[in-house]
């Protein structure tokens, strides 16, 4: 009997989120026979600080980037939804967008960023500020989650989608990035390149990529402290089937 296909979906609010907190995690799958997948909620036309950019102009950077930094870590396709940045609503309309493309992709694992994590006193990226997580990212974790569980599973969520021919999924497991707990790890050791040049790609994001990089290395060894491993990402995992 033929194996079926192991499949991972990246939920992310803009491009360069799922390529800061989990590429090195998806990269690694994809050497392992997974087929990956991101699905980028906003257009990302609010990212830069260049004052004579436009939203049209930026968007089309931004995809151009994460297709990309998409071709480093490995994925099979991206999926792009175009609301816009920093306006993205935790609504009907995203969560059936979301489940969409679970019933199209109908992955095992979905990753996304951590609804629950609003703000926190240290920066996971400058030790010396608080942080405050981006309203997009909230919507987007809170509406991946309801997209997973029931949303994704019952058939008759979104029945417009079984008249496309696009049957109910069940989600074996739903991972939230993290960017300050210590839970669920993964050894990124032999893809923490691959993160770098995916993070890279997004070159509209960044003034001094030697800083973000030396950030990026740093936060990995810190999740992979007191492990057998060099680099590490971290994730809140849950095991749903």
């Amino acid at each position: 009997m033929k194996q079926k296909k192991q499949v991972i979906l990246a939920v992310g609010a803009h491009p360069d989120d799922m390529d800061f907190t989990a590429s090195g995690t998806i990269a690694k799958m994809v050497m392992e026979g997974w087929d990956a997948y991101y699905l980028i909620c906003t257009d990302g036309s609010r990212g830069s600080r260049h004052h004579k950019t436009t939203h049209e102009e930026l968007t089309k950077t931004r995809r151009e980037e994460q297709e990309e930094a998409g071709k480093i870590v490995g994925l099979k396709d991206i999926f792009y939804l175009d609301h816009r940045d920093t306006q993205l609503p935790c609504n009907p309309l995203l969560k059936a967008q979301i489940v969409r493309v679970i019933r199209i992709t109908r992955p095992q694992v979905v990753i996304t960023m951590d609804p629950m994590f609003h703000y926190a006193t240290s920066s996971p990226w400058n030790r010396n500020v608080a942080f405050v997580n981006h309203t997009d990212h909230r919507a987007a974790g809170l509406a991946t989650m309801d997209a997973v569980f029931p949303l994704s599973r019952d058939r008759l969520s979104f029945p417009e989608h079984e008249q496309q021919g696009l049957m109910p999924h069940k989600v074996s497991e739903l991972w939230f990035t993290s960017f300050e707990k210590k839970e669920y790890v993964v050894d990124i050791t032999k893809t923490i390149e691959k993160k770098i040049k995916a993070l890279a790609a997004h070159k509209s994001q960044f003034d001094n990529f030697a800083k973000v990089k030396e950030e990026v290395l740093s936060h990995a060894k810190h999740f992979a402290d007191e492990e057998e491993f060099e680099y590490a990402e971290s994730f809140i995992r849950l095991v749903l089937d």
